[in-house]
């Protein structure tokens, strides 16, 4: 059945000589696989439309695997993105991270929100960490492994003062923290904001300020939490770590 489908460009593969597969995120019906036949050919129509990043509307004959691409049109091209190499990097995690861990043909229309937002932050500003940290969270939700930061992952007290375990997946408070010697200590400031970017979205940026110390120490324990729950390896991440350090 032929579809009119709005979304994102997040994965592109060559198939043959001419062919591309591309991954698409809609919210419409979440993310999907299609075959986008002539893509490569760079006279194609289809060539413009089928790169990393691009929002568009795209007519679709709709299977259960692989889709098949009729036509596109792009609504946006984001090229502002394109053409920072920071700003690409981040884009890229946003996608590959986005693409890792939704499951194919389910809705997540909250998380396609947020996901959209964060592409035009990343478009339109240079503060990027904290809207990435903020869409990381949620996804995890959706991923199923966010880490438990409104009460004791253990008891389920909602006590301060809490550590972070990433063993025991998310806060710990002070009767349970000898369960993890290795749990993170970290701030009630720090507590709120682990809240915070798991509840908020992005309409809501601007009301959330956090200190250079707290995003540094957030963006570890992000990482190292992912590193034990999300079971893929990000090549985009590595890319970003490589920037970071040059820089």
């Amino acid at each position: 059945m032929l579809e009119k489908i709005d979304g994102v460009i997040i994965k592109t593969t060559d198939y043959g000589e001419t062919h591309k597969i591309v991954t698409i995120f809609s919210h419409k019906i979440g993310k999907f696989s299609a075959i986008a036949r002539g893509a490569k050919k760079p006279k194609s129509r289809m060539a413009a439309v089928t790169q990393p990043f691009i929002y568009g509307q795209f007519f679709v004959y709709l299977n259960k695997g692989l889709s098949t691409i009729q036509q596109g049109e792009i609504i946006n091209s984001f090229r502002t993105i394109r053409e920072d190499i920071i700003k690409t990097a981040y884009a890229a995690y946003l996608t590959e991270l986005t693409e890792k861990l939704l499951d194919d043909q389910v809705p997540f229309g909250e998380i396609y929100t947020e996901f959209f937002q964060t592409l035009e932050w990343i478009s339109e500003h240079d503060d990027i960490d904290i809207p990435m940290m903020m869409y990381e969270m949620k996804l995890y939700q959706a991923g199923g492994f966010a880490p438990t930061v409104d009460r004791c992952s253990n008891c389920s007290s909602k006590t301060s003062p809490f550590v972070f375990s990433i063993v025991e997946g998310g806060l710990l408070c002070s009767k349970c923290r000898h369960l993890d010697p290795d749990a993170i200590h970290i701030t009630n400031s720090v507590v709120k904001l682990l809240f915070l970017f798991s509840t908020v979205g992005m309409e809501r940026l601007g009301n959330v300020s956090v200190k250079e110390e707290n995003r540094t120490l957030l963006r570890g324990l992000l990482d190292h939490y992912y590193e034990r729950y999300g079971g893929y390896f990000l090549k985009s991440k590595r890319f970003l770590n490589q920037l970071d350090k040059f820089k």
